[in-house]
């Protein structure tokens, strides 16, 4: 996920007053976290480390999510896509409508 930093550090707040026995989830969470800078060309470069531990290839997609945006390899994207949509909406969004 990408987040702008003024969101970021309200949920690395939240992350770091968790219980010890979350600890695993916070070193997950706050020691993977970097900061990131637009390139000339208006690129984010993505540690390859990051890259290698969510499977990121070539081919990837930056989604608007609201507060940040999550950043998807493409083919796990249309994966998942598919998934939810043989899958049927949920229950709690049966009252949604356009």
């Amino acid at each position: 996920m990408l987040f702008p930093r003024p969101t970021w550090e309200s949920h690395r707040e939240q992350i770091a007053a968790w219980p010890m026995s979350a600890r695993a989830w916070q070193r997950i969470f706050l020691g993977n976290a970097s900061d990131v800078e637009l390139d000339s060309a208006g690129r984010i470069l993505v540690a390859p480390e990051l890259r290698s531990a969510v499977g990121l290839t070539r081919e990837v997609m930056l989604l608007g999510m609201g507060s940040h945006f999550e950043i998807w390899d493409a083919a796990k994207l249309a994966e998942s896509e598919s998934q939810a949509v043989a899958a049927g909406m949920p229950e709690v969004l049966s009252n949604f409508s356009f």
